[in-house]
């Protein structure tokens, strides 16, 4: 019979997770299988619905690192997501909805999951802990100071995220920490440290659950509030969405209306002088230019529609028009 011990690494490891809120055990929930799927169902929905207090209670957090991230993109920076796991891959899923929604280049906002790609659909193991592999994906985009590195970790210990975090801030980048716990090496490690703690899980340290959905609240902030700090919206209206399919045509359509109250004649003149590009065809409408005029001053502007607006208008008044 076996009496040996764990090895020391491994009894360390089990009393730092039992030290965790997101790995709590609940003694209430044991019998949670003898339940009926809507009792269950239910007592998810009310887990749940805790999440965004626990988000609200870090607004001041998430607010500064957003002002943060938007100075260093407005200079041309990146936005790097770096996380394992579930959080990799809620890392992921935000980067890659940027180009379709706010029409980025697919290299401004770049998510790194620990394994890489193939870590996204199945489990890379071994992955999370290696802390030289998130240097290693670090170094291979070329992380600069004007880059800003997101580490998001449920536990806020994951040696990829916090090894991410901090090769970034040695070289000058901003850095955020996004975790689920209080007072976590990942926070501490980042300029910015986010600490969303919602509590013991449904299921005993399966964070893909209520922290999984804290994270993905969060990450939208940070993408969607950057984005319209950086003049990607014009109001609530995505003027900069790319339309690669016909339900995102359409949509650019309605965009144009919304934003001009034009025609469907006038919009679609409007688009196709444009290229289809929504934000150029607003600004012919409602600063009364022609296309290349548009195109022009949305340079000028830096892309952003309400000073290009403000040109056109300025312009045409001092034309007499």
């Amino acid at each position: 019979m076996n009496t040996s011990s764990p090895a020391p690494g491994i009894q360390r490891l089990r009393q730092e997770l039992e030290s965790l809120t997101t790995e709590a055990f609940r003694p209430e929930l044991s019998d949670i299988d003898r339940l009926d799927t809507l009792e269950i169902a239910g007592l998810m929905n009310s887990e749940d619905a805790d999440v965004p207090t626990a988000v609200t209670a870090q607004l001041p957090q998430i607010a500064a690192a957003i002002d943060a991230i938007a100075e260093r993109m407005a200079r041309g920076g990146r936005l790097v997501y770096a996380g394992a796991g579930t959080a990799g891959r809620l890392g992921v899923l935000d980067a890659s909805e940027c180009p379709p929604t706010f029409n980025t280049d697919p290299e401004q906002v770049v998510g790194l999951i620990a394994g890489g790609p193939e870590a996204v659909v199945a489990s890379v193991e071994g992955a999370e802990d290696d802390r030289e592999l998130a240097v290693a994906d670090l170094e291979r985009l070329g992380v600069e100071p004007a880059d800003t590195v997101v580490g998001i970790s449920a536990s806020g210990r994951t040696p990829y995220a916090v090894g991410a975090v901090e090769h970034a801030r040695s070289v000058g980048a901003l850095t955020v920490g996004l975790a689920c716990n209080e007072r976590t090496p990942l926070a501490a490690a980042a300029e910015h440290g986010i600490e969303v703690v919602v509590g013991p899980e449904l299921l005993t340290g399966s964070t893909r659950l209520k922290a999984g959905t804290a994270q993905k609240l969060v990450l939208n902030m940070i993408s969607t509030i950057t984005m319209i700090r950086l003049g990607k919206t014009y109001g609530n209206l995505m003027v900069d969405v790319r339309a690669t399919n016909e339900k995102l045509r359409a949509r650019s359509r309605r965009i144009v209306a919304l934003a001009t109250g034009a025609s469907d004649e006038e919009v679609e003149e409007a688009l196709a002088a444009t290229d289809g590009e929504v934000k150029n065809a607003v600004l012919t409408i409602l600063g009364g230019v022609d296309a290349p005029t548009a195109a022009r001053l949305l340079a000028e502007s830096r892309g952003r529609l309400r000073p290009a607006l403000d040109a056109a208008t300025g312009r045409a008044r001092m034309m007499g028009e």
